[in-house]
């Protein structure tokens, strides 16, 4: 079992920038693709990026393609999502996660592991 714990969260004024990180503890990084979600108060559960178990792979939701990179450094068991140009519309609690597969899916139900959230705030 992995036990993720968030932390980058804050408040930033629209155009700003903020990094996430997700440490990982209990078993090795490099088991686990990971994929990072955002939920908005009243809002389901949405996808934001995906990672292969090797970092070599990303994938972006549309809504963050060219703002948001997500990296990763599995010697060091942690991974990051970089956002930049953030908007109002991206405030949100953050959340990364594992599956076991090769690579993740868009959906929630294709994780087994996630962190506790960090809350990210952009005011206009």
């Amino acid at each position: 079992q992995v036990h993720l714990v968030e932390s980058g969260g804050g408040l930033v004024q629209a155009g700003g920038s903020l990094r996430l990180s997700c440490t990982a503890s209990g078993r090795t990084l490099s088991s686990y693709a990971m994929g990072w979600f955002r939920q908005a108060p009243g809002k389901e559960r949405e996808f934001v990026a995906r990672m292969s178990r090797s970092g070599g792979y990303t994938d972006y939701a549309d809504s963050v393609k060219g703002r948001f990179t997500g990296s990763r450094d599995n010697a060091n068991n942690t991974a990051w999502l970089q956002m930049n140009s953030l908007k109002p519309e991206d405030t949100a609690v953050y959340y990364c996660a594992t599956t076991s597969q090769v690579l993740g899916g868009g959906s929630p139900s294709a994780y087994a592991y996630w962190g506790q959230g960090t809350q990210v705030t952009v005011s206009s």
